[in-house]
């Protein structure tokens, strides 16, 4: 994960002269370690778990430590949080006797959770419980923090999460920007709205090609050559067979080879379908991952062509490619073209021994 302000400055636009950013369109980015600290603080601190149950009380004391990063992205309304924190905090515990009236022992402890991070924000993390005194009384006074403290503490860092995902300190700025003042629309430009004739029946169709052309928008294509020293149809059994694909990205691959077969590779981050194959001449196939909004589909085409015997030309073009994913960042298309080389055909020479 990158750190705070050690994002691609490209991504990140400067504040306008006026210290607007209009409906939250470019990165926003908010520092959030502080806040955490405090609101963490609040959440956990000085607060009673036993009361005398089972003659034992125990109370936390106060947040010790947080430490790690925190932020929260803003873009096109969409709330991006990212942390990594390591939070200690300190409880004091006591015991006494069966009448409750002799102290059998007054310590202290401490609870340390090394992760919290936003990758792993569905999942309690690891959690680790210490205590001063480690004789038969400590031991009661631990074991009765687990069975009491720990679930507080999953509860309150689960708290902490939410509002995280919803913007942190963040959001109550995001919420400013999203409410928009509708000027009153004055007489004269009602009765000429009203007096306005009525579109010409040929419109519908100028109308139709407009939105077709709108439907694009947002959209690339990535075209690349490639030459390999191989035969056309060794790279085509390639492209096609699940265990070299295993072999030369080191990840997981299933791939059914026939048309209409579905594949999924790296992991099962993209998925797809072959839609037409021509041995060792054309693979088409739609591909879609994991990361882009739902209901987005791309297609590839890939063409082989060996001008020379043991000489192959791989030309790729990938169209339907969207500018940003589902969180909102704009990657999407310098990621996709770097994945193509970098970590297919590039691998694919290293690993066979097709290099030009």
């Amino acid at each position: 994960m990158a750190k705070l302000g050690e994002g691609d400055k490209r991504w990140i636009v400067e504040d306008r002269p006026d210290g607007t950013n209009v409906h939250n369109w470019h990165w926003s980015e908010t520092d959030c370690l502080d806040w955490s600290r405090n609101f963490l603080s609040n959440l956990l601190g000085n607060k009673t778990l036993l009361s005398g149950e089972g003659n034992l009380f125990i109370k936390t004391k106060k947040l010790d430590k947080l430490e790690g990063e925190a932020y929260v992205n803003v873009r096109k309304g969409k709330i991006i949080p990212g942390y990594e924190l390591n939070l200690v905090l300190s409880y004091e515990a006591e015991a006494k006797d069966s009448d409750g009236k002799s102290v059998l022992l007054t310590t202290e402890g401490s609870v340390e959770v090394p992760y919290i991070s936003d990758e792993n924000a569905g999942e309690d993390p690891e959690i680790r419980i210490t205590i001063k005194d480690d004789g038969p009384v400590g031991k009661r006074l631990k074991d009765a923090f687990i069975a009491k403290g720990k679930p507080f503490v999953f509860e309150k860092i689960r708290e902490y999460v939410d509002v995280m995902s919803k913007g942190g300190p963040a959001k109550d700025d995001l919420e400013v920007k999203k409410v928009s003042v509708k000027k009153p629309v004055s007489g004269s430009a009602a009765a000429a709205a009203a007096a306005a004739p009525p579109p010409k029946a040929g419109g519908s169709s100028e109308k139709e090609g407009k939105k077709k052309e709108k439907k694009k928008e947002g959209f690339k294509t990535i075209t690349m050559t490639e030459k390999f020293s191989c035969r056309a149809k060794d790279l085509y059994e390639i492209l096609l067979d699940e265990n070299r694909w295993k072999g030369f990205t080191q990840s997981n691959a299933k791939i059914v080879k026939e048309v209409g077969g579905e594949f999924s590779i790296f992991d099962g981050s993209v998925t797809g379908k072959n839609m037409e194959l021509q041995e060792g001449k054309l693979i088409v196939q739609q591909w879609r991952f994991g990361s882009w909004p739902d209901g987005i589909v791309s297609t590839v085409r890939l063409t082989f062509e060996e001008p020379n015997s043991g000489t192959t030309v791989v030309k790729l073009t990938h169209t339907d490619v969207p500018e940003e994913d589902r969180y909102g960042n704009a990657t999407v298309v310098e990621n996709t073209e770097r994945g193509w080389r970098d970590l297919i055909f590039h691998r694919i020479r290293g690993v066979f021994g097709f290099g030009i």
